[in-house]
């Protein structure tokens, strides 16, 4: 039975009752706001064992998480803010919820390019967002690029993600960054033509092995998570850009809130996600640890090797807002 140093946030009454009860000193728990739902209980559980320190947390979305943080002001409950984008990320940067760390394990576990640069947050795993295809209709030949997508010989054969999603602006912002405003409306328009737009990756994946469409563009987890499930599912993955920019990588990642009543718990659990807890962290999901000699399980091992984009996360995440402009110039939905 799991010991009784994870608790669930679920109003703020659970974290006084806690407290008073004398279950556990204050000093032994820090506390989480996450928008991260991916199994976070097997690595908060073995930080929990491993240190002897507790992990409370309270899952959400990312943006009810952060008005809930400045709402509460310094009377917040969270020592840390976890989330996954690095939109979202340098969001809650620009709204002030982080405070910077000074971390040696943290810059030495997390490469540059993966967290922000005065410290207010540090990817914890990665996650690359590339072209899907059903082999039968697409030889890999026509295959190139997330421009090349936008072209004519796409159209009527594209599944894309919704303009409201975080991971879609995140690479629409890569493509601002990369290629100018005027490219990248280019680009975005031709998608728009070419696609049709589905509501999550999993509808795109399961459309393409439907037969619906050629090609998509998904998070590499979503299909580890159904070769998992079935080492038949009829869809593969093909690295884009790979002579060119590269893959575009996001990232989930946490920060120490500004207000935070134990930064120095809140850091501690951060450093020990990126090294000593790396496995367990991206286990549950299928995702690219960011410790580079921390090795992906076997199923994104079997994706191959691929060349990234070294667009920093910082960089694509400050962007999010000019990238949901673009969107709706373009009419992509």
């Amino acid at each position: 039975m799991r010991p009784t140093r994870i608790g669930l946030l679920a109003i703020a009454l659970a974290i006084v009752t806690l407290g008073c009860s004398g279950a556990q000193a204050d000093d032994d728990v820090v506390r989480v706001y996450s928008g991260r739902h991916y199994d976070l209980e097997t690595a908060f559980g073995q930080f929990a064992d491993e240190t002897g320190i507790s992990v409370e947390f309270l899952y959400g979305s990312d943006a009810e998480l952060r008005e809930r943080i400045k709402a509460e002001g310094e009377d917040t409950l969270a020592d840390v803010y976890m989330t996954v984008d690095a939109g979202n990320l340098a969001l809650a940067a620009d709204e002030g919820i982080f405070q910077p760390l000074e971390s040696a394990t943290l810059d030495t576990a997390v490469p540059e390019e993966l967290r922000d640069p005065d410290g207010l947050w540090y990817g914890l795993s990665m996650r690359a967002r590339t072209i899907v295809y059903d082999s039968d209709d697409v030889d890999r030949s026509e295959l190139s690029t997330y421009e090349a997508l936008a072209g004519p010989g796409w159209k009527g054969r594209l599944c894309l993600r919704r303009s409201t999603n975080v991971y879609t602006q995140s690479l629409v912002a890569s493509l601002i960054a990369n290629h100018g405003p005027d490219r990248a409306l280019e680009i975005v328009r031709g998608w728009a033509d070419n696609a049709r737009i589905l509501n999550n990756d999993v509808a795109i994946l399961e459309n393409i092995a439907a037969d619906a469409c050629d090609a998509g563009i998904t998070n590499h987890y979503y299909l580890a998570r159904e070769l998992q499930d079935d080492t038949e599912f009829p869809v593969e993955l093909f690295w884009a850009n790979q002579d060119t920019q590269g893959v575009h990588v996001n990232v989930s990642g946490a920060g120490v809130t500004a207000e935070a009543d134990d930064p120095e718990l809140g850091a501690q659990l951060i450093e020990w996600l990126a090294t000593d807890g790396q496995e367990a962290f991206v286990a549950g999901n299928h995702e690219y640890p960011v410790k580079p000699d921390v090795a992906p399980d076997a199923v994104v091992a079997g994706f191959g090797d691929f060349r990234t984009d070294p667009l920093t996360a910082a960089e694509f995440g400050g962007l999010n807002a000019e990238a949901v402009e673009l969107m709706a110039e373009a009419g992509y939905q």
